[in-house]
């Protein structure tokens, strides 16, 4: 059986028959091809810092690069299969960039374009720039655009915050190795601000940027207080949906020299909400909190119902345990933020800053949900409100902040008092971790779940800059007297049940459904049509009936497209000895109903005129729309052998051509 197909295909199948036979026999070859994998082309360019950026959906991609022309510039994309020795075909998609000049102490010109349409579980080869001046060729793998998923959170690379570029660029790049190595079907990775040290300068950009997986897994980006500062982290990390008023900027000025907004996107059942939570009190200029707010509030209303998770994402953690815990600006968002997340129904959120790994109790409206949740407990059932809070360490080593201690100023809202079940730890916080390793955060998305589990990217040895240099006097658990665990451990996991409302949600997942399948057999043996011996009528003809082999045609495809049967015949040899196969005529039947068949009409031996079966005929056929399933068809057929033919015994052969769109 073949598959079916949006246009018309033939196939067609040989039957051999003797003298009034007819039946089958016969092979399909169907053609096929070999891909060379693509390689990457030489970049003479001069466009550097390409990042392959999340879009709006599973279907797209933003790429961001650094030109030193000001020119008309395009992303080319084209199915890795398709692009041989780093050759592009000629139907490769081109998408238009738009950009402007970069900042001064940039230099150069900024570009960012939107790939759009891709098909999921799908390689893809693209470059940048235009003809005669391409990048190098990069290429990633769209998945299934339903279902599980997981995707990995990324705390504060801060390259240069340790005073050594290159071992910072070090830890980063061997973060991203072991946990792509331990997670290569990972679909996102998401930051948490603070890529660099320094607002705007490039050269901890080029460090931060050199990773190839940037340009392979798309990069969710995270505004930092070390971004914010200078325009570079704009002019390097394009992101979609985004939303550059006034209000979202801390100083309330796009045009400055400083970057800002918050946007959003979904992917695959989550909805991803990205905050600048630099800008947080209007006294700076800009909206403050407030327009963070109204923004997730409006983009939950919106899209909410689009998906079955909301994720947020912001630097600035309200529910750290190291050196920002008890900073003035972070209990403004702490008492800002959480009951406006929890009326809304938010599932996590993943914040940075403070260097630290730390996991929340469930928080309802500031306070902790449930006062029975222990630490470190490793099942969570968030009930109406209920929303878990995670801060995640250096991924880059760059920079540790040791944590510190409780006090006296209350065990709700913004106080950072000690928990009752825990007193060396805060009350908001169920875990708390800093062994001076780099880690990074893999979130697990399930159907009825999520997973998330702080995971260790590296050990006390190098790369891990801020040991190498003496910059923390000691590593390891328990502050140094434990040795290290080994890398790709795990430090802390959790599996959060969300809220599923006061009734009873019910869930099924859809598969993509079997395209189905149209084709036709002989049913049953494939015995040759004997017609036997032929009548002598009065010496004008001689004349022998029968019928063919029953014809099983199924058709499985939910298109419900027409399909039809239709069948010639060859001319009659013995040896040297022919009559031409215009003599057999035939009455088609439906033997068995099925798959919307309807018999094609009689053809009349060429015998009594015409040119019978030696023109292709319908034997049965289907109108658009008919229903699945499968017919038998058959035919009565009548041989009127001129009365010269030589005695003998003949054969022909009946082709056999189905017709599908």
């Amino acid at each position: 059986m073949s598959p079916s197909t949006t246009a018309p295909r033939e196939r067609a199948r040989r039957v051999s028959a003797r003298i009034a036979a007819a039946a089958l026999g016969a092979s399909i070859a169907l053609g096929g091809f070999a891909a060379v994998p693509a390689t990457a082309a030489d970049d003479t360019s001069g466009l550097t810092g390409i990042v392959l950026g999340i879009g709006a959906d599973e279907t797209q991609r933003m790429v961001t690069w650094y030109s030193s022309t000001d020119t008309d510039q395009v992303v080319q994309l084209a199915p890795a299969t398709a692009v041989v020795d780093g050759q592009f075909p000629a139907d490769a998609k081109t998408f238009a960039a738009t950009g402007s000049a970069n900042i001064a102490t940039s230099g150069g010109y900024n570009r960012h374009a939107t790939i759009t349409g891709l098909q999921e579980s799908t390689a893809y080869t693209y470059r940048v720039g235009a003809a005669g001046a391409w990048s190098t060729a990069y290429t990633f793998t769209t998945q299934s655009f339903e279902g599980d998923y997981d995707f990995l959170f990324l705390g504060d690379p801060q390259i240069g915050s340790s005073g050594d570029v290159a071992r910072d660029q070090a830890g980063w790049q061997d973060t991203l190795d072991v946990a792509l190595a331990a997670n290569p079907q990972a679909e996102i990775l998401v930051s948490g601000g603070d890529q660099v040290e320094t607002a705007n300068t490039e050269s901890q950009w080029d460090a931060f940027l050199a990773p190839d997986q940037l340009r392979q897994y798309p990069f969710a980006a995270t505004i930092g207080n070390h971004d914010v500062g200078g325009k570079a982290y704009e002019q390097h990390l394009a992101t979609p949906n985004t939303d550059r008023s006034a209000a979202l900027y801390a100083n309330g000025q796009p045009t400055s020299n400083t970057s800002g907004g918050d946007y959003w996107y979904i992917y695959k059942d989550v909805l991803f909400i990205d905050l600048n939570s630099n800008s947080y009190a209007t006294t700076q200029g800009g909206g403050g909190d407030a327009a963070h707010v109204q923004y997730v509030t409006d983009v939950i209303d919106q899209h909410g119902a689009d998906a079955k998770y909301t994720v947020l994402v912001y630097h600035h953690s309200i529910y750290s345990a190291a050196a920002h815990a008890k900073d003035a600006d972070n209990k403004v968002r702490r008492v800002d933020f959480p009951t406006t997340f929890s009326e809304l129904g938010v599932d996590l959120v993943l914040q940075g800053h403070d260097h630290v790994y730390t996991r929340s109790y469930l928080i309802k409206n500031g306070e902790k949900a449930d006062a029975a949740e222990q630490p470190g407990q490793d099942e969570v059932f968030a009930g109406p409100g209920g929303v878990l809070y995670v801060t995640a360490n250096s991924a880059s080593g760059s920079k540790y902040y040791d944590i510190t201690k409780p006090d006296t100023s209350g065990t709700s809202g913004a106080g950072n008092g000690a928990d009752p079940l825990d007193p060396d730890s805060y009350w908001y916080n169920s875990v708390q971790n800093q062994e001076h390793v780099r880690s990074y955060v893999k979130v697990q998305v399930r159907s009825d779940k999520l997973v998330v589990e702080n995971i260790r990217s590296g050990t006390c040895d190098a790369p891990n800059a801020a040991v190498e240099r003496g910059n923390v006097s000691w590593c390891g658990p328990d502050s140094g007297a434990t040795a290290a665990q080994p890398v790709g451990s795990v430090v802390d996991a959790v599996t959060v049940h969300p809220y599923q409302g006061e009734g009873q949600e019910i869930q099924v997942a859809v598969p993509d459904a079997a395209p189905g399948e149209f084709g036709w057999t002989i049913d049953g043996y494939n015995g040759l049509v004997d017609l036997g011996t032929a009548v002598d009528n009065a010496g004008a003809y001689f004349e022998a009936t029968g019928a063919i082999n029953p014809i099983a045609v199924t058709d499985t495809r939910r298109t419900q497209s027409p399909w039809s049967i239709s069948a010639s015949v060859g001319d009659f040899h013995d040896g040297d000895k022919t009559f031409d196969g215009s003599a057999l005529g035939w009455t088609p039947k439906v033997v068995e109903a099925g798959a919307g068949a309807r018999a094609g009409a009689p053809v009349a031996s060429g015998y009594d005129g015409g040119t019978g079966l030696s023109v292709s005929r319908a034997l049965g056929a289907a109108d658009q729309g008919h229903e699945t399933g499968t017919a038998k068809l058959g035919a009565d057929l009548d041989l009127k052998i001129p009365g010269d033919v030589a005695k003998g015994t003949y054969r022909a052969t009946l082709t056999i051509t189905a017709l599908s769109s």
